[in-house]
């Protein structure tokens, strides 16, 4: 099992400074890549300092001049937002950019927020279709000349301009959930990525499920790679886990505020959560923390993470987006490539 980053600038206050949260975040990057990562992946977002990250192909361009070794991945870009044409060529131009180390990670994107501010009266049902329909259209305008009738883009004959890199171009990711989207994704001869919610292993064991019934049923396709996207911090005692399943704990209750879109929000911040307001929420809990994500010390973080493998992922995600310092993600990660990683080489 390979072990990739999952990160993005994090603004949770109006008095930290954008430029440094970026510096940050590059350092993070150059941690991965000098520890022998094999992917560092940032996503799409937009108007929401939670997740800064209005176009991930300008960070990745900048991380290919800032790393050596490490895969860069889109994790993922929102598909109602992008005309195939356009994404098609940005693409390629990336993977040329990045020396051919692009991975393409596309999602039918998650936030009313955004849809309700980049294409109003949008549902998710649409959103998901937009996906279906992209994704084949990229694929064959890097290959050459195409035309399209489609439910929402239309063009006469285009190829990609530029090509990419990476011959048939860079691998292509699906963020999967329902068994529909791992059979499209499967048919299609993409990648799947898989992020749990809030059920724990059981619901890790039963997106493996979903992704081998997909592949059953398409047989006669190879086989996709599968990768699991989940929250991660390294303890080095009894009290530093406790203090991050507290910590992963608030992000999450922000997460699920931003998620329903009832909220306040100015200048990019939702309005602050009371203390009373995250103890009172109904299933997030620093217990349910510590038992539905990784959040360990090293020796059960190995024990975890042996047990996806088994099960048949093929990458592991450290998701490090927290709302915790950049020291204790720093520390976090460090230990994580000095303690965990070693054991699955």
């Amino acid at each position: 099992m390979k072990f990739s980053l999952f990160a993005h600038m994090e603004r949770i206050s109006p008095e930290q400074d954008q430029r440094q949260l970026y510096e940050e975040f590059i350092e993070l990057c150059r941690i991965a890549d000098e520890g022998g990562m094999h992917a560092i992946w940032t996503g799409e977002h937009h108007a929401m300092n939670f997740t800064i990250a209005p176009n991930p192909m300008l960070n990745l361009v900048d991380l290919a001049r800032r790393t050596k070794n490490v895969r860069l991945g889109t994790g993922t870009v929102v598909a109602p937002f992008w005309h195939p044409i356009r994404l098609a060529g940005e693409a390629a131009m990336t993977d040329i950019l990045t020396d051919g180390r692009l991975e393409l990670g596309i999602a039918r994107g998650a936030y009313t927020f955004e849809y309700e501010r980049l294409m109003p009266g949008m549902e998710a049902w649409e959103a998901g279709q937009r996906m279906r329909e992209l994704v084949p259209a990229v694929k064959a305008l890097w290959k050459g000349d195409h035309a399209q009738e489609g439910e929402f883009h239309s063009f006469p004959k285009t190829t990609s301009s530029p090509q990419p890199v990476q011959p048939d171009g860079p691998p292509i990711w699906v963020a999967a959930r329902d068994p529909n989207s791992h059979e499209f994704a499967v048919s299609q001869g993409c990648n799947v990525q898989v992020t749990p919610l809030w059920r724990g292993d059981g619901e890790i064991t039963e997106l493996m499920d979903k992704f081998n019934e997909a592949c059953a049923k398409f047989a006669d396709r190879p086989r996709p790679k599968i990768m699991l996207l989940l929250h991660t911090y390294v303890a080095d005692s009894a009290a530093d886990l406790k203090r991050a399943t507290e910590e992963l704990n608030r992000f999450y209750c922000y997460f699920g505020a931003w998620f329903m879109n009832k909220r306040e929000t100015s200048q990019g911040l939702i309005a602050p959560l009371s203390d009373e307001e995250i103890a009172a929420h109904p299933f997030y809990t620093p217990d349910a923390m510590e038992r539905d994500l990784v959040i360990a010390q090293p020796d059960q973080v190995i024990e975890r993470l042996k047990g996806y493998e088994a099960l048949g992922y093929d990458e592991y995600a450290f998701w490090i987006d927290s709302g915790m310092s950049f020291e204790r993600k720093k520390a976090s990660l460090e230990r994580f490539i000095a303690e965990v990683m070693p054991a699955f080489r």
